[in-house]
């Protein structure tokens, strides 16, 4: 719950970085951002937010261009110079807790705020992870084929597949960032596929 909730309160941050938000477009960004739609809900939002707010990171402000009959207008969450600099303080990190599975993908969704050594480190760190949980998979399901029935071995071979997927999409990334890849610190799109598009 405390690793799920930091990943929230990162993710929420990051998105009051570019522009102050209401709480519907706050939610409404996050699960396009992070793809948390069934689990997200303003119960899980709302208790980030004024968490967030007492903490001083955030404030809430009502906006009064929107007029709203007989109930109050609606909230403008915006980050304070505390958030971003709190912000700005995790986004440097890169120990073990930036390559959990509850962290790594919310800390990848900001990567272009990120400088390129803290970025490879993650991603190093990621891939050695999921490098020892293939290993871990790979002996368990040797130790237990003969009494695993065909779904099982099915869906060992899934999750097999699965992890060997992500384990060679972060050595391309690894391999392109040592060369100076598309990922830059200030969010521009280097991706030799688009550069072809912008003008000089």
């Amino acid at each position: 719950m405390a690793r799920r909730g930091a990943a929230l309160e990162l993710a929420v941050l990051g998105l009051l970085h570019d522009s102050p938000m209401h709480g519907y477009e706050l939610r409404k960004q996050l699960i396009a951002l992070l793809g948390w739609g069934r689990v997200l809900s303003y119960g899980t939002l709302y208790p980030c937010l004024k968490a967030l707010v007492r903490s001083g990171q955030i404030v809430a402000d009502e906006d009064l261009a929107v007029p709203v009959r007989g109930r109050r207008n609606r909230i403008v969450y915006r980050l304070t110079a505390e958030g971003k600099e709190h912000f700005a303080s995790v986004m440097e990190e890169s120990g073990p807790a930036t390559w959990d599975d509850d962290n790594f993908g919310v800390r990848f969704a900001f990567f272009a705020r990120t400088d390129s050594p803290t970025r490879v480190r993650i991603l190093e760190g990621r891939r050695s992870r999921l490098e020892e949980r293939l290993e871990n998979v790979r002996d368990a399901s040797q130790r237990g084929r003969e009494r695993a029935d065909s779904y099982t071995r099915e869906l060992q071979r899934h999750g097999l597949e699965s992890v060997e997927r992500e384990v060679s999409w972060l050595t391309e990334l690894i391999d392109r960032e040592r060369a100076g890849g598309y990922l830059t610190t200030d969010g521009a799109d280097d991706d030799p596929d688009t550069t072809n598009t912008q003008t000089a």
